[in-house]
């Protein structure tokens, strides 16, 4: 959602004309604390505020029973009304306050609102002289013009201020609910992506890998064995359904097993070298970052090689990848350099620029964004290479970054 920071300040600001009348009655059911800072209208500005930022986490996780159960207590302090309740289109999910009996005539009471998606005001109609809920304002929760709910706000008697804010705090809501389709569609995103990269895993990566550990069985079962357990793992952890983040040591321990499956069938013509300074091992990066720029080393550089006529396989000239994970201050700087044909320039530029078609490309496309999407902009991926220059990769992996844990 473009400008929801905008929308959140707003909204806030709007809350805030509100607080005389919280003031009005937060004052009247008791006087200020000597401790209180401030004049009262600073001291119910700063109830406001805390109160909505308290009452923001549960909405974040969408419009459900439970997260109406927690936010539902902050919504009505906010107000400073009677009860409160909060309904999806189809029942009440939480009633606070007072006087529960009228939690069940509520969904009658909002059937236009949730066809029309307008807000309505509606007296109780109860017959009970003592209840002090008589009159009732309702407003729309609606994320992208779908209406998902109503937050229903009760007061003894009709009130227009009570009116306004009630609209500006189901404002508010809907900013947070638009917050979490964003959320979601974010996970969703990242978890198509992953899917792509796991498509990457071809077919015929896993039938060679079986072939040549099928030709071990015979003349050596020990490595044939070894082999069968390295694609297992290797397999296992590319296929894992938990977490969209891994650490540095976990990928570079899938990548050495890949490698030996690789080795398996290659044998001399392949040659790795890995450096890697420990401190480095526990850094958290997305999952499946690094894999694919290995595996696009192997297929373009060594199952891609032409051998010159008259020469045999085994004599082909080396195809050496060198993998490094270095300390570099508060970042672990990780390069992935290879001697294969490399790249034209331009074709790269044009990649990056998402007009991909091979699966080449788009492991190339989908690694930098991820990276530029988790970190920043400055963390994209810095390919240096040209048409028979091989291909250098270097990313710069903070070892601290919020929300970004290793798993």
């Amino acid at each position: 959602m473009t400008g929801a920071a905008v929308a959140v300040l707003v909204v806030l600001v709007a809350l805030l004309l509100g607080t005389g009348f919280l003031l009005g009655r937060r004052t009247a059911a008791r006087p200020l604390r000597p401790s209180d800072v401030g004049t009262p209208v600073e001291h119910a500005t700063f109830e406001t505020l805390h109160t909505a930022s308290l009452a923001a986490p549960p909405l974040r996780a969408g419009l459900t029973e439970e997260s109406a159960r927690r936010s539902a207590r902050r919504l009505r302090s906010l107000l400073g009304t009677d009860a409160l309740c909060l309904t999806d289109r189809e029942r009440v999910l939480v009633w606070d306050g007072a006087v529960h009996h009228h939690g069940k005539d509520v969904m009658g009471h909002i059937g236009a609102l949730l066809e029309g998606g307008r807000g309505t005001a509606f007296d109780s109609g109860c017959a009970d002289l003592d209840c002090p809920l008589r009159w009732a304002v309702a407003v729309p929760l609606t994320v992208e013009n779908r209406v998902l709910g109503a937050l229903v706000a009760y007061a003894p008697r009709e009130s227009a201020v009570l009116a306004r804010a009630a609209g500006e705090v189901a404002r508010w809501v809907c900013v947070q609910l638009e917050l979490a389709e964003l959320d979601r569609s974010r996970t969703q995103l990242i978890e198509a992506e992953i899917k792509a990269l796991r498509a990457q895993i071809s077919p015929h990566f896993i039938f060679n890998s079986l072939a040549a550990i099928a030709s071990f069985v015979r003349t050596d079962p020990e490595q044939a064995r070894e082999l069968l357990l390295e694609f297992a793992d290797f397999t296992r952890y590319s296929f894992r359904r938990h977490g969209e983040f891994t650490t540095l040591a976990d990928e570079l321990h899938s990548i050495d097993q890949y490698l030996a499956l690789v080795r398996a069938r290659f044998g001399k013509r392949l040659s790795v070298t890995l450096q890697v300074a420990p401190e480095v091992l526990p850094v958290a990066l997305p999952f499946l970052c690094l894999q694919p720029l290995v595996e696009n080393a192997v297929k373009h550089g060594l199952e891609g090689a032409v051998t010159l006529p008259g020469t045999r396989t085994e004599e082909a000239a080396p195809f050496r990848i060198t993998i490094s994970a270095l300390d570099a201050g508060s970042e672990a700087e990780v390069v992935i350099e290879d001697n294969g044909s490399g790249m034209d320039p331009e074709r790269l530029r044009g990649i990056l620029r998402g007009e991909a078609t091979t699966s080449t490309g788009i492991g190339l496309l989908n690694v930098d964004e991820r990276l530029r999407q988790v970190y920043g902009d400055g963390y994209g991926l810095v390919i240096e290479t040209g048409i028979g220059a091989g291909m250098r990769i270097t990313l710069r992996l903070p070892k601290y970054r919020a929300g970004v844990h290793g798993s």
